[in-house]
């Protein structure tokens, strides 16, 4: 297994440990698991380059590193409805719309056809990094902030993901 595999699984072996800090409360728990969960989504970057530059890419690659990073998104977001920090509502759009996607791309690819990632599925990702973790650190500003930034980022990344959907159905409809 090369490393771009290998980073990629780490990433995904980090998942449970953003889970344990955000909902075992503990001091510093929500900055600990926000760090992790930093860490796991910076190095999506970097199996992707070691994938291409050291002509790297596998299959189990194309495969494990989409899914990597909708666990991350998905396991926190989960976690942060346990806590009550934000609305089920959200979450729900998030993973019906990596759920609609995913199948969309299932279905092309039984029909030899791959679906690459938009501009629009990046900010998708970016927006709902941005927001977890806003919402993860929320305890560290909330005191000296009016308006809660984390809620806001989240119903950004929200209303992104859905135009993400719309517009890789739009690109690739069935039939």
């Amino acid at each position: 297994m090369g490393l771009p595999n290998l980073i990629t699984l780490g990433r995904i072996f980090l998942i449970p440990l953003v889970m344990i800090f955000l909902l075992i409360r503990v001091p510093y728990g929500d900055l600990i698991a926000a760090v992790i969960f930093a860490v796991a989504a910076l190095t999506d970057s970097l199996d992707g380059y070691f994938a291409r530059t050291r002509k790297q890419v596998t299959r189990l690659g194309v495969f494990l590193d989409p899914l990597a990073d909708k666990l991350l998104i998905i396991a926190a977001l989960v976690a942060l409805v346990e806590l009550n920090r934000v609305p089920a509502w959200i979450v729900m759009i998030i993973i019906a719309r990596e759920l609609a996607v995913t199948g969309l791309r299932m279905i092309k690819s039984e029909e030899g056809t791959v679906i690459p990632a938009s501009r629009w599925g990046k900010a998708k990702t970016v927006s709902q990094i941005v927001a977890v973790l806003l919402v993860m650190l929320t305890p560290f500003y909330e005191s000296w902030l009016t308006w809660p930034l984390g809620y806001w980022a989240l119903i950004a990344a929200a209303v992104i993901t859905i135009i993400s959907g719309i517009d890789y159905f739009l690109k690739w409809r069935l039939g």
